[in-house]
């Protein structure tokens, strides 16, 4: 039985870019940077059967004379002849994800096509197109483990709990309920990093020389706001790993730059102080990057002066806005008066901080100016402007569904506005632009 697991590609589509000032064009992302971690975890679930693992996102980026999507993929399928291909698909690369499933039918009609990720987790719907074979929604280490046994051992998959059947019919969902399964704790899965040695020179943030690694140390977030898919993905629960756990993991791990993969880093404060604590008495000396709420930073500044102490060199921070009736909206939790007290602390500890800004799409040229003032007078060593997007399955999704207009997903990356807009089109995105030259230092982090 072979299997194959593929990264997809991102998309290309960043109006932001696209209209941008020539001057603000090198701090704008211009890629996700970073392994696929949820990938390297099915990849654990199946690790002694034959498998392969393939980071599209990496090779386009360490080869730009690497084929096309079509080319790319049957050239992974001539190498590998898999029985099943794998793809973990977030919803700005679900387009590829299907023309790779494509490619692998058109190669060979018998081959298994799984799809996985965030988005079959939160519109398992959308994946009716006949080159799907499963739909793997949620947690699917075990599941996907118990879809290759089942191929194997020639039996039906209805009788996989947890999957969808994607038949000439319609959706079939298997039968049976899924056992529990906690991906943070008993049921954790070590990811091997070793099998994105061929990528991890493109794994770099900024101009950082060394590459950096992903790791989570929780799944899920307590928080509800409107616009993010992690808490709908986890239904707005939260799982912590436990700690000797992830200190075995960060032994292991022999990248310098570790960035903390979790939606919100600081939730149980006591075990984040243990596992700093810790750190230092095991002598792990790395350089760490985390997302930290603002209220957290203001409500706990020892906290993040213990963490400066031990290695955490940056922080990003969703201030999402500079008023609180935005923040109301998005119910955010926390206020935009605290975001100037946040910002003294991280940086009084010598932590870079990039402070991120989402801009609705009803925003017109006072409403730029404004920000852009509020930027200047409160500035971070890097700010990130990106665009209100109503992803689908999250709330702010059938809040805005009126004021939808595009529904390309491959739009759907904070890059391009699919609502709505008071200002032509082509002069919002100018202006979300030109909000990227806000910043306090140069670096790109």
């Amino acid at each position: 039985m072979k299997i194959l697991l593929i990264n997809p590609p991102r998309s290309p589509q960043n109006k932001i870019l696209d209209y941008a000032p020539e001057e603000a064009k090198k701090f704008i992302h211009k890629k996700l940077i970073g392994p696929p971690l949820g990938l390297l975890t099915i990849a654990a679930a199946v690790c002694d059967y034959d498998f392969s693992l393939f980071d599209m996102k990496g090779e386009y980026d360490l080869d730009p004379n690497t084929p096309n999507l079509h080319e790319l993929t049957l050239r992974l399928l001539k190498e590998s002849n898999p029985d099943i291909v794998g793809i973990t698909i977030i919803t700005s690369e679900f387009y590829a994800a299907l023309e790779i499933f494509r490619t692998v039918k058109e190669f060979d009609p018998t081959i298994l096509t799984v799809a996985g990720g965030l988005h079959t987790t939160l519109c398992p719907g959308d994946f009716t197109n006949p080159v799907v074979d499963i739909v793997c929604p949620g947690q699917a280490g075990n599941k996907f483990r118990e879809i290759v046994k089942t191929k194997e051992r020639g039996r039906a998959y209805h009788n996989v709990p947890g999957i969808i059947i994607n038949t000439p019919e319609g959706h079939i969902q298997s039968k049976g309920k899924p056992g529990s399964w906690d991906a943070a704790k008993e049921n954790f899965l070590m990811p091997d990093r070793s099998l994105l040695d061929r990528w991890r020179s493109t794994y770099k943030v900024g101009k950082n020389v060394d590459p950096s690694t992903y790791i989570f140390t929780s799944l899920g977030c307590p928080y509800r706001c409107t616009f993010c898919s992690i808490w709908c993905e986890f239904e707005n629960k939260f799982y912590q790993r436990d700690l000797e756990s992830i200190l075995t993991e960060l032994k292991m791990i022999d990248y310098s730059i570790v960035r903390f993969a979790d939606a919100n880093t600081i939730v149980n404060v006591k075990f984040i102080e243990k596992l700093f604590d810790r750190i230092r008495e095991e002598g792990i000396q790395k350089e760490f990057i985390m997302d930290i709420r603002a209220d957290t930073a203001v409500d706990h500044p020892k906290l993040i002066e213990k963490l400066a102490k031990s290695g955490l060199k940056v922080v990003i921070c969703g201030f999402e806005s500079f008023r609180d009736e935005e923040l109301e909206n998005y119910n955010k939790k926390s206020p935009a008066g605290i975001i100037e007290e946040s910002i003294r602390i991280f940086h009084q500890n010598g932590v870079k901080l990039r402070g991120n800004y989402v801009i609705p799409g009803y925003y017109v040229h006072d409403d730029f100016q404004a920000l852009a003032e509020y930027a200047n007078s409160h500035r971070v060593s890097y700010a990130g402007y990106t665009i209100l997007t109503p992803m689908p399955g999250t709330p702010l999704y059938h809040e805005m569904a009126d004021d939808i207009v595009d529904h390309d997903l491959s739009k759907y990356n904070f890059f391009n506005c699919v609502t709505k807009t008071n200002l032509p089109a082509d002069e919002f995105h100018c202006e979300v632009g030109k909000l990227w030259l806000i910043k306090k230092g140069t670096d790109v982090i």
